[in-house]
């Protein structure tokens, strides 16, 4: 059993001598990073290593580690379907390139994604757990979580509780994540911090640590639902804590920005944040993802020479 799951889920994990579990393994990072430092360290990467990554076969891969999302208000089961549809029919019309990596919708919509896509490896993606806010109680969570595992999704994302991590209930936090980690299973489940909340480096790279430990497959930057999102600031930090985790765990966590990536010179700079930090073993659209639909499009463009509005 992993060290991320080797507690029971609702319980304190209290030690003998009054230190808990989650004190102890933040306790053996690093976790307070200086936000100068941080900034520094970005700056330096995108000046000097950016610009040999502009290539049309980063490009190319940095198509198939998108999230194609929908999270609309006036989402319906037509428009997802047709969304979906797109999908399928790039993969007919762009035979050279890689598709999607997921395909990113609301819970009540993963039936009609999983009936319409044809695409093999093509996840399936949902939001649970009272996404954006994560404002509700656990059991409306799990049974969120669990309606859209049974709909057909093969990915969930949720929101960690923020105010709860704000306010120090690290506990509630991690026994929260694991509890619907145990409704996941096998299948991956991302959690997403909203960095733009949390502000400083020091609570970004706590709450990755925090979220590692307590369950993620993946952290995520934000839902992109507030302001700011994703930043290289963020993701940088996160970056640094799921390399630490993977030097102390062995445990290979994903990462996913997502929200306010308006271009393509954004995604390069994750793409680039990420190479540099972690190295290439998470260069596959299985551990690095773009959470984002504008993207898309600015890629097929740039790829293909000629403005695309495909998607």
């Amino acid at each position: 059993m992993t060290e991320r799951h080797s507690d029971t889920c609702g319980q304190r994990h209290e030690h003998a001598h009054g230190k808990s579990k989650i004190e102890e393994a933040l306790g053996k990072y690093d976790s307070a990073p200086s936000d100068d430092s941080v900034r520094e360290a970005v700056k330096k990467i995108i000046a000097e290593k950016v610009h040999e990554n502009d290539t049309p076969e980063v490009k190319k891969f940095l198509m198939g580690s998108i999230e194609l999302t929908t999270l609309k208000t006036t989402d319906s089961p037509e428009s997802v379907m047709a969304f979906t549809e797109r999908v399928n029919e790039f993969d007919n019309t762009y035979p050279d390139l890689p598709h999607i990596a997921t395909v990113c919708v609301y819970p009540c919509f993963a039936d009609v994604v999983s009936e319409t896509l044809e695409v093999d490896g093509v996840e399936i993606a949902c939001v649970s757990g009272s996404f954006p806010s994560s404002q509700a109680v656990i059991e409306v969570k799990v049974a969120e979580t669990a309606l859209a595992i049974k709909d057909g999704a093969t990915e969930i994302d949720i929101v960690m509780s923020v105010g709860k991590f704000l306010s120090g209930d690290y506990e509630s936090v991690a026994d929260e994540i694991g509890e619907l980690k145990e409704v996941c299973g096998d299948r991956k489940m991302k959690v997403i911090l909203e960095t733009g909340c949390l502000k400083t480096a020091e609570n970004i790279k706590k709450a990755s640590i925090l979220a590692m430990y307590a369950g993620a497959d993946y952290i995520k930057t934000s839902t992109g639902k507030l302001e700011p999102a994703a930043t290289p600031e963020a993701a940088y930090v996160m970056c640094q804590a799921i390399k630490e985790y993977y030097d102390k765990t062995g445990i290979q966590i994903g990462f996913k920005p997502a929200g306010g990536i308006n271009s393509v010179m954004d995604a390069l700079i994750y793409y680039t944040i990420v190479k540099e930090v972690l190295g290439e073993k998470w260069l596959t659209n299985q551990w690095f993802r773009l959470g984002t639909s504008r993207l898309a499009n600015m890629l097929l463009s740039e790829i293909t020479g000629e403005e695309t509005k495909f998607f």
